[in-house]
């Protein structure tokens, strides 16, 4: 015991060191990830800009503002590393390494989702509207907004979009390009500087597109207030043959069309870009579409955009990883505190051992006290823990086996009993005959007879309840009907009720049979007739049944007789039992039957039980399963 707990306090220790390395490490983990959110929203700031300003003029306030609120030096430089803002004092030397470039035409896509596009959402360019225009619109949205909640079935909300159109979000289901007609959608068509910024862009498309063949058309989705691009047939000149080259073959449908934002912008190269990269607006175009559609985007936004930046950010606190190793008195410090917390452990584990094995040597005591007879053995229980529910066990334990032993006596006392009776008659008549004090006549004979029957019936009583505890009383399942079944034991009973004054009666139900040992059965039956028998009085009733309830077949024995006790009846089929104590009992009987109905009912998978008014009658049932006795119950008595 005080091994163990040693070995438990050694592990703790180590399992608490283990945790405070693991505490550290998410310490340091979740710093890195504040530092990459604060990185991002720097980031993002001067992203957004530089979207909204055609140069960096002005810049340094946002720096020194974004400095002052994270606790960072900012530096921004043009490509070339000429200082454009700067939050730290003049002459302080760069960082080393580039935090990212700011570009609001090329977003970084480590600070940028997987799903958006590389063009800022807020460079707007020619898009943003005008006040008048934005107004004018977002007053036709909210009309719009209300009718398609009304009839889509779901609330559909205006929200605000960098360039100032207005867009639309709802729940559930997108609604459909006809319910957006239907409340007036055109009235959101683009305006005349939108339409304008539009010509301007399928300007661009168009000519990049032409020399193969190839058109898209970009329009503004009045619902999402985002844009689409069209892709349609390539243009033929007139009186042309069909070319047999790729992207010559025309769907007859409907053109594709793909997502985009009216406010996204284009490069400020001049060169297409054979392989850009996927957007919500190329992801689903063909690469000479897409290529073409990106620079042309670029193209138009670059004079309204500040051009690529390069971005530093340095944090003057932060230390290498290395850093953060344990100096030797840290270290010192640690190992001391961890070893006062070892002796501690061990000390308690050791009171706490005591106090566990001063209850078990107790109970040790008890057990050896029972080994050599003490049948009264038993343990003081002033713990609620486990030791304190085992020495409740072992008390009730204790108990259970000295009432064992006092049934065990009390069983051989009614044996013997019930064997000297029958045997002290059967000598005494006998010697008196052999010294010629009386003849066997028949009458004696007669007798004699009977006391060898009670003798073994008796016998065969203790032979059956001795071979169902060993688990080896048998039986051998057949079908049989409940019925014939009941009428077999009243028949072999109803002379000895006639003779006793008795009306012997069957109630059965026909049609219900059951699986079972039909001896068996009808030995318990024939227990219960024979118990009725004795205890009703003439001129009394004695009644069989038999029904089916579900998947049960039930056989009642009912009696007019003298009835049962409420504080007997749980006793009624305990060996030995009887209503009458006295040794000169006028019942007769071995005590013995209505434990066999017991066991052998049990047997069968069912139970028996009794109920009783005292002075009107008692009514014993069982219940048998009508599929006869499960495997395992026939299992549990061979164990």
């Amino acid at each position: 015991m005080l091994a163990n707990s040693v070995l438990v306090a050694v592990c703790s220790v180590l399992a608490t060191a283990w945790l405070a390395v693991q505490g550290t490490s998410e310490s340091i983990s979740s710093q890195q990830g504040e530092t990459l959110a604060v990185d991002t929203r720097i980031h993002n700031t001067l992203v957004g800009y530089a979207a909204a300003h055609p140069e960096w003029d002005g810049v340094q306030d946002a720096v020194e503002d974004l400095a002052d609120e994270t606790g960072r030096r900012i530096a921004l430089t043009t490509e070339n590393r000429q200082l454009l803002a700067d939050s730290a004092e003049p002459g302080t030397p760069l960082p080393a390494h580039t935090a990212s470039v700011v570009d609001p035409l090329a977003v970084d896509v480590t600070f940028a989702p997987d799903d958006t596009d590389r063009i800022d959402a807020r460079a707007v360019g020619p898009f943003a509207l005008g006040t008048e225009d934005g107004e004018r619109l977002v007053m036709f949205a909210k009309e719009i907004a209300a009718c398609l909640t009304a009839t889509h079935g779901g609330e559909v909300a205006v929200v605000d979009t960098p360039s100032g159109r207005p867009a639309f979000e709802w729940d559930g289901t997108e609604p459909d390009e006809y319910a957006f007609a239907d409340c007036n959608g055109d009235l959101l068509a683009p305006t005349a500087s939108e339409q304008e910024a539009l010509d301007d862009l399928n300007g661009r498309i168009g000519h990049c597109l032409e020399p193969y063949g190839l058109q898209a058309e970009y329009t503004i989705d009045g619902l999402t207030g985002t844009g689409t691009v069209a892709t349609g047939p390539p243009a033929e000149p007139p009186g042309a043959q069909p070319s047999d080259e790729p992207g010559a073959e025309v769907a007859a449908g409907l053109p594709e069309a793909t997502p985009l934002r009216p406010s996204d912008g284009g490069s400020a190269s001049g060169v297409v870009d054979e392989d850009p990269a996927d957007s919500p607006l190329t992801a689903s175009l063909d690469a000479r579409t897409a290529a073409c559609v990106d620079t042309a985007r670029r193209d138009q936004l670059d004079p309204y955009v500040a051009p690529a930046a390069l971005l530093f950010i340095d944090d003057p606190a932060a230390s290498p990883a290395q850093d953060m190793a344990l100096s030797r008195e840290g270290l010192l410090r640690v190992s001391g505190v961890v070893l006062l917390v070892l002796v501690l452990t061990v000390v308690v584990s050791v009171a706490v051992s005591m106090r566990l094995i001063r209850p078990v040597h107790a109970l040790t005591d008890a057990v050896q006290r029972m080994r050599v007879g003490d049948a009264s053995a038993r343990v003081a229980v002033r713990d609620a823990g486990e030791i304190g529910r085992l020495g409740a066990a072992f008390n009730e334990m204790s108990e259970h086996l000295q009432r064992l032993e006092e049934q065990r006596k009390a069983m051989v006392s009614d044996v013997s009993h019930e064997l000297r009776s029958p045997l002290s008659n059967l000598r005494g008549w006998l010697e008196a005959a052999q010294d010629g004090l009386t003849e066997l006549d028949p009458q004696l004979m007669a007798m004699l007879v009977e006391e060898t029957r009670l003798l073994q019936r008796i016998i065969d009583d203790l032979r059956d309840l001795a071979l169902a505890d060993a688990g080896k009383l048998r039986l051998s399942p057949e079908r049989v009907e409940a019925a014939d079944l009941v009428a077999q034991a009243a028949a072999s009973h109803r002379l000895a009720a006639e003779s006793a004054g008795l009306r012997l009666t069957i109630d059965a139900e026909e049609g219900v049979v059951l699986y079972a040992d039909r001896t068996r059965v009808l030995q318990a039956v024939g227990n219960l007739l024979g118990n009725a028998l004795r205890h009703t009085p003439a001129p009394g009733e004695i009644t069989v049944r038999a029904r089916g309830e579900g998947d049960e077949a039930v056989i009642e024995v009912a009696d007019t007789g003298v009835g049962i006790a409420a504080d007997d009846l749980p006793h009624v089929f305990s060996r030995f039992w009887r209503a009458e104590k006295s040794r000169n009992r006028k019942t007769g009987g071995s005590g013995l039957g209505l434990a066999i109905v017991r066991n052998l009912t049990e047997l069968h998978g069912g139970r028996a039980t009794v109920t009783s008014t005292p002075g009107k009658g008692s009514t014993f049932t069982l219940r048998l399963p009508l599929t006869g006795p499960r495997r395992g119950d026939l299992l549990d008595r061979d164990r």
